[in-house]
């Protein structure tokens, strides 16, 4: 895989090959977990998340939450539910302080803390949680690390999130910190964020299954030419990060299997379609739940797994005529025609096997519900965005010289 090419099909999990653990009533295979879908009694009529913590809090629900053992009950419930009000939550009830340092120090020792919720928790524009960001950061010590033993230690501290501008904060946040940390290794932070990007995907490259193409040393080299202030970097210094990678992959945080509580508990859309088969070419009726940026389908809406997942990154969604099928809309990879799309169905047998689809084309009972459905996944789709965020430091760097 050519690294410097944003529109490589190969491009899929950002970080590392690892695969999620498997849980109760999930089926695992090479693209993810096949969750269990949550009923229909779960996906409303719950309350705020606060007004659920509160109720469990004082019916004894946590007898062992006491202390810390409380906050993190209380925060993983909460820093996703809704933006900042797990913090607020545990402010109010004397279980932390406001202070910046202190919520930072609380998240930085995550102690029974899901990753993902800091994640998100750090990911918001909010000023206190860019402040709270910029204190997490301080919390590490990178000094006399080199860029790759930095990047392991903070990329397992939380779980990076998948938008671009939540990165580009984040990332850039940990070059400031690595650089005053280690005066003088690189010319700019700019140099540093960049050459992170580039040892994150190149992380994936060569540990990532789906990826044929390992690139070598001298691919690595070339896509860093010129990042340090017009000048290039060590050859010596690249290839101890590249041997570093290579010997051993990122960690990256796996939460339990609590996070498949909310895959299904608010879908962004759902419902019944027509989906047209990839290798025997007929129309068959599933239901439908969009969430996450993935589009999972059922045979039956009280099943217990999903015949299939399609991860939407990098796929685009239009309106398509069809013969047969009136309101069809179309999934397929602009980049990557006529190669199947990465996805995974189960098969009669129940056994995990790869789609076989170049593009997934599917009917709507009608025109306004096929409209909503291709606005729903629109907004759902996401790509890989640290190729563009390199690019446009590249940039940057080149207009200093």
């Amino acid at each position: 895989m050519d690294l410097c090419h944003p529109g490589d099909e190969e491009r899929t999990q950002t970080l590392s090959s690892s695969q999620p653990k498997s849980h109760p009533g999930s089926t695992t295979c090479a693209f993810g977990t096949l969750a269990r879908p949550r009923g229909a009694e779960q996906r409303g009529g719950r309350g705020t998340a606060a007004d659920q913590m509160a109720s469990e809090a004082a019916s004894g629900g946590h007898p062992e939450a006491e202390g810390r053992d409380r906050r993190c009950v209380c925060s993983n419930r909460l820093l996703r539910d809704s933006r900042g009000e797990g913090i607020q939550y545990l402010t109010e009830h004397k279980l932390l302080t406001p202070d910046v340092q202190d919520i930072a120090q609380f998240l930085y020792k995550g102690e029974g803390l899901n990753k993902t919720a800091i994640g998100t928790y750090l990911g918001e524009r909010d000023p206190i949680n860019l402040q709270v960001l910029q204190a997490f950061v301080d919390c590490h010590e990178f000094a006399n690390l080199n860029l790759v033993q930095a990047l392991r230690q903070f990329l397992w501290s939380f779980r990076l999130p998948g938008e671009a501008q939540k990165i580009d904060r984040m990332m850039e946040t940990f070059a400031t910190r690595y650089c005053l940390c280690n005066p003088g290794v690189f010319q700019s932070t700019d140099t540093c964020y960049v050459l992170s990007f580039s040892i994150i995907m190149l992380n994936t490259s060569l540990h990532n299954p789906n990826v044929r193409d390992r690139p070598p040393f001298e691919r690595f080299v070339s896509m860093n030419r010129g990042i340090n202030d017009g000048s290039d970097l060590p050859e010596e210094q690249l290839r101890n990060l590249f041997d570093s990678i290579k010997s051993e992959p990122f960690s990256i945080p796996e939460d339990d299997g609590n996070d498949l509580t909310h895959t299904f508990f608010n879908p962004d859309r759902e419902g019944w379609l027509l989906k047209l088969g990839g290798r025997v070419k007929t129309w068959k009726r599933r239901w439908f739940i969009l969430t996450d940026s993935c589009l999972y389908y059922f045979e039956f809406t009280t099943d217990k797994e999903p015949r299939g997942i399609i991860p939407l990154e990098n796929l685009s969604v239009q309106k398509v005529d069809d013969p047969k099928k009136p309101f069809c809309l179309e999934l397929y990879n602009p980049s990557c025609r006529g190669q199947k799309i990465k996805a995974c169905k189960t098969d009669g047998d129940g056994k995990v096997v790869e789609g076989k689809h170049e593009s997934y084309r599917i009917s709507a009972s009608s025109a306004e519900e096929r409209d909503q459905w291709i606005k729903a996944i629109r907004a759902s789709i996401t790509r890989v965005p640290f190729y563009d965020l390199v690019s446009a430091r590249k940039k940057k760097i080149a207009n200093k010289q």
